[in-house]
């Protein structure tokens, strides 16, 4: 094994061996973080993509359990809750947490040691029934969710009773509710939660973009309480944007040749990348837009990803996109793109589009390591009302 880093000196021996085989070393927002989160008190940490600090979160816990698995002290209770506004990032989130917990047991196996798996599971709105009623009976010891399914778990008297035992809450992308009415409905949900739990929880805020970031740290902690510890890496990135428009003259109705214009020049950016996002702002332009590329790259190498696909259509183009078996994922905000194609990104993706009437774009830049987003591109405004741009 490489030499452990001292910022590992708290964690498990397996568990710290796996980092450094997985890893290396550890980021500067895992190392200032870690202690804060050891010593059980708030936390928030602000840290560009890709800095790790999702896990910086999780592995504290992730050396509980191992610990008291290896004690044999793992019970099946609820320890870890994990909130994130974005539901598509929940299966990401619970198949990047099965690797490190399969790869530790196998190591833990290797050893000579005996150690009961630490099971994760998922519940948004999208959860199977009989996956719901599984997880009651018997709870899984870290939990994905989203604020409204958190809301209805605390709600209902059999969900609430696997609560009791939650000892760390992490709210992911926490900018993305700390200024609206969802983020209001989640201070009273932790607020519940806290009332419910045994003791209080610790609470672990994520995000890459936080600002004021006093504000959003005195949103994660509630009223009345000491003021959290702030880990900020800050968040700017290395961008390269432009501005595109149309060859064919612009006027009130878009017509054909102008379409046909379009899609040729998607066509070109997607033969230059090896996978890219489309994001259109209606379900019927992601039909549209995927059933013309496909006539121009073949419909094996194009995907559409909408609001209207059942759950394991969705699920299926995800998974094409993340392993690279299509060219071209033609979405809508379903996608959810804040977080749960960063592994994609990192790997695979060059460049992201966006097709979407005026103002209502995504924010450039939020997708992927600060390396990749320099092939950030989108067309923007609406092509029949004659606003056509675009940002190759």
């Amino acid at each position: 094994m490489s030499s452990l880093p001292s910022s590992l000196a708290w964690a498990h021996p397996i568990v710290a061996e796996w980092f450094v085989q997985k890893f290396g070393t550890p980021t500067e927002p895992q190392e200032q973080g870690w202690p804060h989160i050891l010593a059980g008190r708030t936390t928030l940490i602000s840290a560009p993509t890709g800095s790790g600090k999702t896990l910086a979160a999780f592995l504290a816990c992730i050396d509980r359990l191992v610990r008291k698995a290896l004690a044999g002290d793992l019970q099946d209770r609820m320890e870890v809750l994990y909130i994130s506004p974005l539901k598509a990032l929940g299966n990401d989130i619970q198949k990047n947490l099965e690797g490190p917990l399969g790869e530790i047991l196998q190591m833990a196996g290797e050893r000579g040691l005996l150690m009961p798996q630490i099971r994760t599971a998922v519940r948004t709105g999208d959860t199977l029934m009989h996956e719901r009623r599984a997880m009651l009976k018997r709870p899984p010891h870290i939990l994905v969710t989203t604020p409204e399914s958190f809301y209805i778990l605390l709600t209902a008297e059999s969900s609430r009773k696997i609560l009791r035992d939650v000892e760390t809450v992490i709210v992911d992308e926490i900018h993305a509710v700390a200024d609206d009415k969802r983020g209001a409905h989640l201070t009273l949900s932790l607020e519940r939660l806290e009332a419910l739990t045994w003791r209080a929880p610790i609470r672990i805020g994520l995000s890459a973009t936080q600002k004021p970031i006093e504000e959003v740290a005195h949103f994660l902690t509630g009223n009345g309480r000491p003021a959290p510890v702030i880990v900020n890496m800050g968040h700017r990135r290395k961008l390269d944007l432009a501005v595109e428009v149309p060859g064919s003259p612009l006027g009130a109705i878009a017509t054909n040749e102008m379409w046909e214009e379009i899609y040729n020049r998607l066509v070109e950016l997607v033969e230059q990348h090896r996978s890219t996002l489309i994001f259109v702002n209606t379900r019927r332009m992601s039909e549209r837009v995927s059933h013309h590329l496909g006539a121009r790259l073949g419909e094996e190498n194009v995907a559409a990803h909408h609001g209207s696909l059942s759950r394991k259509l969705r699920l299926e183009a995800e998974k094409k996109l993340k392993e690279g078996r299509v060219k071209v994922l033609v979405a809508t905000a379903s996608l959810e793109l804040g977080h749960s194609q960063r592994p994609l990104l990192r790997h695979h993706a060059r460049r992201v589009v966006g097709m979407w009437r005026a103002g209502e774009g995504h924010r450039a830049g939020r997708t992927g390591s600060p390396h990749d987003s320099r092939g950030a591109a989108g067309y923007s405004g609406a092509a029949d009302r004659g606003h056509l741009r675009s940002r190759p």
